[in-house]
């Protein structure tokens, strides 16, 4: 169901506090095709769950990016150097 896709959990039960409690999602890893999350109890901070957010596709993501080209514009003078910088002493 694509309801329950983008799912967050707002309590768990502890097996620590014998009970349902509030947990914080914590950022575990960042890999190139997702992100791990951790569910913590904030009453005893117990690793309670995980679940996996995946990412879109990067051509999808961004738009195409324009490189410049390296030569000029035609009809325009070659871009001068600037003024030297300072040496290091």
């Amino acid at each position: 169901m694509q309801q329950f896709e983008h799912f967050k959990a707002s309590e768990l039960y502890c097996p620590r506090c014998h009970q349902s409690q509030p947990v914080r999602e914590r950022l575990l890893l960042v890999l190139p095709h997702a992100e791990l999350y951790e569910y913590r109890c904030t009453v005893c901070a117990a690793s309670l769950g995980s679940r996996e957010v995946t990412a879109p596709p990067l051509a999808a993501a961004r738009p195409p990016r324009r490189i410049p080209s390296p030569h000029p514009a035609r009809g325009q003078p070659p871009a001068r150097p600037g003024p030297p910088r300072g040496l290091l002493r």
